[in-house]
């Protein structure tokens, strides 16, 4: 049984005292309920609907991620914030406990619907849910975005390229009337603003000049302002792995004329040299930008250097034709051969032969046959047997004329072959200064393009 006390104490305490106290809400949660209670995110904050919705926007260039020349898009990261002036959400501080400051969601409130008119695609961006509001009214939305915007790409002079890549911001549906755009900070200091760039990437910023401009269409004015990014590209990266490698194998190939044009390497390295540079372009395919509008001038380089390898080795075969033109076929057997399978095989030899019949040759000229001249000596044959070796004779001497012939004819050649390669080595040394002369103009031509493009 309860004791008297506990039961007279019941009695005459109150129940409200007895229940726990509910707890007290802050500030901040207080706040909130009153700004929020009676808001309709689908009206413009404006207590006089005459008056438009400024809203001032920033923007910073962080980085520049991919700029693809095929797609003619760019992917930029950028820090973007707007800010516009909500008439509905004004509040004292002194009444919530000096609160100046409070951040709410985005969707509970109205967000201005500007976009960027350039966008092609959606970036992998952060999602920012909360905008910052202060007592007066004042809302701030700061947030990252990476843009996946349009650009028209001009790759010709690449990797010695810029280019100017516009970031339009606009108010999707509502005229100037209703929501008007300025810019937060003034047009030169944005343009001049690249402490937050990432400036160790491919990409050089220049600077990022702006400009506000309204757009009429259907009886109304749009607001716009234009930031144009111009980025300058760094050749070093291509220059090194692209083009000196180029101009290496076109440096080799200038030095392989000095090979003689009749040992028949020449032809066989620059074959070879045509085909290194067949494999190295084709290895670098991925390596320079893809246009279906406009071929780089760079790809217009390999082609011409491949062009000039191909007339190089086209201008050694011509050379090489040119040697071989005036020699004929190599005979099966020469003269002096023949001679000696004919007589080496008598009962005396080819020198006793020739000699003997020599000087039976002597006495036959005595009385008025052929002319030889040799010095007296004792006359071993007879006039019989003289008489029988005429017709031999005569033989040997139409042999001994034939191989004069034959050598005189060979040492004529011989002196016509050396004349014959001493014009091909001059036909050679003229196609040669042709060549440089065209591989010089060419070169030149390229620089001056180059030059005359990035000093724009």
């Amino acid at each position: 049984m309860f004791p008297v006390q506990w039961l007279f104490l019941l009695l005459t305490v109150p129940l409200a005292e007895l229940a726990p106290e509910k707890p007290r809400r802050s500030a901040l949660n207080q706040l909130t309920r009153m700004l929020l209670r009676k808001y309709d995110c689908g009206v413009r904050p404006v207590l006089n609907w005459t008056h438009p919705t400024v809203v001032h926007i920033d923007l910073i260039i962080q980085s520049v991620l991919d700029v693809d020349g095929q797609t003619q898009k760019v992917t930029t990261s950028i820090w973007y914030r707007q800010i516009w002036k909500d008439e509905f959400l004004v509040w004292d501080p002194e009444e919530f406990e000096g609160v100046t400051e409070i951040s709410l969601s985005s969707d509970a409130i109205w967000v201005p619907d500007v976009i960027i008119s350039e966008f092609v695609d959606v970036g992998r961006s952060p999602v920012i849910p909360y905008v910052y509001v202060n007592s007066s009214g004042t809302v701030r939305n700061y947030k990252p975005i990476q843009a996946v915007s349009a650009c028209d790409l001009q790759i010709y002079a690449f990797p010695f390229d810029k280019q100017n890549c516009t970031l339009t911001f606009r108010s999707w549906l509502h005229s100037v009337t209703e929501v008007d755009l300025a810019l937060l900070r003034s047009a030169e200091e944005i343009a001049n603003d690249k402490r937050e760039f990432m400036n160790d990437g491919e990409w050089e910023l220049l600077s990022v000049p702006s400009h506000y401009w309204q757009l009429h269409m259907d009886n109304r004015d749009y607001a716009h302002i234009q930031f144009s990014m111009l980025i300058r590209r760094r050749p070093l990266l291509y220059v090194v792995g692209v083009l000196i490698p180029s101009m290496f194998l076109m440096v080799v190939d200038i030095i392989s004329f000095y090979l003689p044009p009749n040992s028949g390497t020449r032809i066989t390295f620059k074959t070879s040299i045509l085909l290194g540079y067949t494999v190295f372009r084709v290895n670098l395919m991925d390596e320079l930008p893809a246009t279906a509008v406009k071929t780089p001038l760079i790809g217009m380089f390999f082609v011409v250097c491949m062009a000039l390898l191909v007339l190089s080795l086209a201008k050694s075969i011509l050379v090489v034709k040119l040697l071989h033109h005036s020699e004929r076929e190599v005979k099966e057997m020469s003269i002096s051969a023949c001679l000696l399978d004919k007589y080496g095989s008598s009962s005396q030899s080819f020198n006793e032969s020739l000699f003997t019949s020599l000087r039976t040759l002597e006495d036959v000229d005595q009385s008025g046959g052929y002319e030889f001249d040799f010095s007296p000596e004792t006359d071993f044959v007879s006039l019989s047997e003289a008489q029988e070796s005429v017709p031999q004779l005569e033989r040997v001497l139409q042999e001994v004329i034939s191989l004069k012939l034959n050598l005189q004819e060979e040492e004529n050649d011989s002196t016509a072959q050396a004349d014959w390669l001493a014009l091909c080595n001059k036909v050679d040394k003229v196609l040669f200064r042709t060549y440089l002369l065209i591989l010089l103009v060419y070169c030149s031509t390229l620089l001056l393009l180059w030059a005359s493009w990035s000093s724009v």
